[in-house]
């Protein structure tokens, strides 16, 4: 009798240490990844077709979601008004087409004309700039810091001429990776409608479709997953593209009031960087503060006015209407996954990684919530806190 109180104490003990303990559960887990991603890495060959598909078709993919998620509501919305749905896709259409045909014609040329003119202005902006910093330095205020302003000057112009002579080395050597990616970016283009024609058509229909694949019990909770991921990344998308559309459209007016030089092609540049959160909109100002300096204080003053009135209507107006909460992602959360994309996977990374990240939240929350059911190491903590 005594011996089995000494076993039922020892058991008691070691699985209250080791088997019911939460930080040994999520080591084990850890563990086990670790061991899994260890496995793939020795026989990733295997993986080589898989990631060669996924070249080829993930750019196509990735195009036609990102229309779909902008046309999917407009299709529906005439879906409701008694619209055949194919009839409303194809008057989509036509209505996309129209507006790159008057793209090509009206703003493309426009934006050619502007960069070869700022590219041929280039050398007289420096000059400008450097006569500017002469006078500067030569400001008895700025006399003792005129060694230190000196060399920096000449460390950023001796990088401006290391890049260039970088870009000239690898031109060369990168054409046949330029014509891979033209022939790519070709292939997307044409492969696009098709894919984005048959998801605004049958888009519905796909997640049914897969659910028959998996167990009877897996189908409910699997197709919440998949809705509300859905819901994430679609909102995200459409919001985003309308915030960057927006501050477009108000730093085009706002430099063109103020007479800035290149007013289109710095507005629609800034659009495109807006989908860069925090970030976008900042770097997008570079180029126009650059000008506004050549320009002289006055202009840089109305530059950088611009840039506070369209910060401030962003971030107070547009911003909370479109985009609101719904992601709901702490902004260091947001630097940390966009600087860790960007890292791994360039420019797409950064556009991508924010519906990515919240996408994977919505999934591991589920996964969480799922272990915590089927586990035993968050019960007692929950009838504890019912207690109290």
């Amino acid at each position: 009798m005594k011996n089995e109180k000494e076993k039922e104490k020892r058991l008691s003990w070691f699985w209250r240490w080791f088997l019911n303990n939460q930080v040994v559960t999520a080591l084990l887990i850890v563990l086990l990844i670790l061991l899994i991603i260890l496995v793939f890495t020795k026989v990733s060959y295997l993986f080589t077709p898989v990631w060669q598909f996924i070249g080829v078709v993930g750019l196509p993919l990735i195009m036609a979601g990102i229309l779909y998620y902008l046309m999917n509501p407009v299709v529906d919305f005439l879906e409701k008004k008694q619209v055949p749905r194919i009839w409303s896709i194809i008057g989509l259409f036509i209505i996309v087409v129209a507006l790159i045909i008057w793209g090509l014609v009206v703003i493309v040329p426009k934006i050619q004309e502007q960069t070869i003119s700022f590219g041929n202005h280039f050398p007289q902006y420096i000059e400008t700039i450097d006569k500017k910093m002469q006078e500067i330095l030569s400001d008895p205020l700025f006399a003792q810091f005129r060694t230190q302003l000196e060399d920096m000057g000449d460390k950023l112009t001796n990088s401006l001429g290391d890049v260039i002579r970088n870009i000239s080395t690898f031109t060369v050597q990168g054409l046949g990776s330029f014509v891979g990616a033209v022939a790519t970016v070709f292939v997307a283009i044409v492969t696009m409608p098709f894919i984005l024609f048959y998801l605004l058509k049958d888009g519905k229909q796909l997640a049914p479709y897969l659910m028959k694949f998996l167990p009877n019990k897996m189908r409910k909770p699997t197709l919440k997953v998949l809705s509300e991921v859905n819901e994430q990344v679609s909102s995200y998308i459409r919001g985003q593209l309308t915030v960057a559309f927006a501050v477009a459209v108000m730093f085009i007016i706002g430099f063109s009031v103020i007479g800035l030089d290149y007013a289109i092609t710095l507005g629609i540049t800034a659009g495109f960087l807006n989908l860069i959160p925090y970030l976008g909109s900042f770097l997008a100002m570079i180029p126009a503060i650059f000008l506004g300096i050549v320009g002289g204080p006055i202009l840089l003053v109305k530059v950088l006015v611009v840039f506070v009135i369209e910060q401030t209507i962003e971030g107070r107006v547009i911003s909370p209407l479109v985009l609101g909460s719904q992601l709901d992602i702490h902004p260091v959360t947001i630097l940390v996954v966009l600087l860790t994309s960007g890292k791994l996977f360039g420019v797409v990374g950064v556009i991508l990684g924010i519906p990515v990240y919240a996408a994977a939240k919505v999934i591991i929350t589920h996964i969480f919530e799922w272990y915590k059911d089927v586990s035993s190491l968050y019960h007692e903590e929950e009838v504890q806190n019912q207690e109290e």
